[in-house]
């Protein structure tokens, strides 16, 4: 049996008369395809990495730009708010002054005078920088800027409309430092 040599097929006679030498291109060749191939997925992965890192860059970016703007915005929203306070005490002071009483004294005229003129002021430097009154009589109830303190039967205003203002509201920007405080209609139509 061992004088019997088997039959080669065709497939396996090429290989048997390669040279070594032959054989060792051809894995050089595959190893270094493979290395290509292994340098091209990481190649692709850095790109991925870096284009996520610029867009996370550009997000943060953006993110600080608006916090800086909200922060010029609103960074007085505590001040003002205490603020305000001062406002209301400049509006009770003019609207306690009996009418007749200020007509008749001009000492008296002069000083509520200088005491309008510091409210509207104060009002106007508020205003330069962002805070804003709300105007909302007449307008239609909106707890997101009004407060309801009562309601008013009046069936000359749809329901829902503010009639009576009780306490000036203030914003700064589109946020609410103090609802208006308002007394609304019914018994109107509806709206």
């Amino acid at each position: 049996m061992s004088d019997e040599q088997t039959p080669q097929t065709e497939a396996e006679s090429p290989k048997a008369t390669e040279t070594p030498a032959e054989a060792a291109p051809q894995s050089d060749a595959e190893r270094d395809a493979a290395a290509v191939q292994a340098l091209i997925a990481e190649n692709a992965s850095f790109k991925d990495r870096l284009l996520r890192t610029m867009a996370e860059m550009e997000n943060l970016r953006r993110r600080t730009e608006k916090e800086v703007a909200d922060a010029k915005v609103y960074g007085v929203t505590s001040f003002a708010r205490d603020m305000l306070t001062f406002a209301d005490n400049l509006r009770r002071a003019l609207d306690n002054v009996p009418k007749d009483v200020m007509e008749s004294d001009p000492a008296l005229k002069t000083f509520v005078e200088g005491i309008a003129l510091t409210e509207r002021d104060f009002l106007s430097r508020l205003q330069r920088h962002g805070v804003r009154k709300l105007e909302p009589k007449g307008q239609k109830f909106d707890p997101n800027f009004h407060e309801a303190l009562f309601e008013i039967p009046d069936e000359s205003v749809p329901t829902g409309t503010v009639a009576q203002v009780v306490e000036d509201g203030f914003a700064i920007g589109e946020r609410v430092l103090r609802p208006a405080k308002v007394g609304v209609a019914r018994g109107g139509p509806k709206n």
